[in-house]
């Protein structure tokens, strides 16, 4: 079995550690003998290999640079982006990304960026004065089925913990959350949610990067890109995450106890 990882906008798209989201399905998939390719998705990438990827990472951005993305993200590319996320190809997309997914993005200062329309969601900055959405963010998981995928395969559906830093407040549509917020803003610090979820899907403002603190996830959507791929069920070899887990809980200990 072979997986390719398409990374979105790699040089303009990867604040905050987010490119550690690739590196660790990356590995994940190397420690089971799994091959896998990452393929960078940019302005240099000829429409013809555009689609061949089997799992889709994106990561967050300043203002700029997501209206440099949205520039060139159009036409065949975003039809092709439409397409393969309505299928349910898997993908995993950090604050900015989920934004571009959007209906969309009202800045601090300039002109509306609109978005793809792939998910029912807006991000509005509410102005320059306005203190940043800041520091470790924990939720748990609600989205179905993501909520009982993760049940049937690992025997519960854990805690996400992850790290927040975003000026956008983002309003959902008719678009499922991603998880109930147990500490930190989330979306918009109003209404309890953080992130959405669409068909095979996970858009968060969680950073951290989120895959390695929350490995599950990663071993989620490898799940997910080979039963789109091949079209049959799967049972990942298990990893030992015992270390992972251990930073995980310390992470959960010291948020929940702060």
């Amino acid at each position: 079995m072979h997986l390719t990882i398409g990374w979105l906008y790699p040089k303009l798209m990867s604040t905050y550690g987010d490119r550690g989201n690739v590196i660790c399905l990356e590995r994940r998939c190397q420690w089971r003998n799994l091959e896998v390719s990452v393929l960078p998705l940019d302005q240099d990438t000829n429409i013809t290999t555009f689609s061949e990827f089997d799992i889709i990472v994106g990561g967050g951005a300043q203002d700029r640079q997501q209206e440099i993305v949205m520039r060139d993200l159009q036409g065949e590319k975003a039809e092709i982006m439409k397409e393969k996320i309505n299928k349910g190809i898997p993908g995993v997309f950090t604050c900015g990304s989920p934004q571009l997914l959007g209906n969309y993005y009202e800045p601090a200062i300039g002109q509306k960026i609109n978005g793809l329309g792939i998910l029912d969601l807006v991000t509005k900055h509410p102005g320059q004065n306005v203190p940043r959405c800041i520091g470790n963010v924990v939720f748990d998981i609600v989205a179905s089925p993501l909520n009982e995928d993760l049940k049937e395969i690992f025997g519960e559906s854990p805690t996400v913990v992850g790290f927040e830093n975003h000026g956008g407040r983002t309003y959902l549509g008719n678009v499922s959350p991603l998880g109930k917020v147990v500490s930190g803003n989330g979306n918009n610090g109003e209404d309890g949610f953080e992130g959405a979820f669409y068909q095979n899907a996970i858009a968060t403002y969680a950073h951290g990067p989120l895959l390695p603190k929350n490995p599950f996830l990663a071993d989620w959507l490898i799940i997910k890109a080979i039963e789109q791929k091949y079209e049959e069920k799967i049972t990942l070899t298990p990893l030992d995450d015992t270390l992972a887990n251990q930073g995980r809980k310390a992470m959960l200990k010291r948020i929940l106890k702060g």
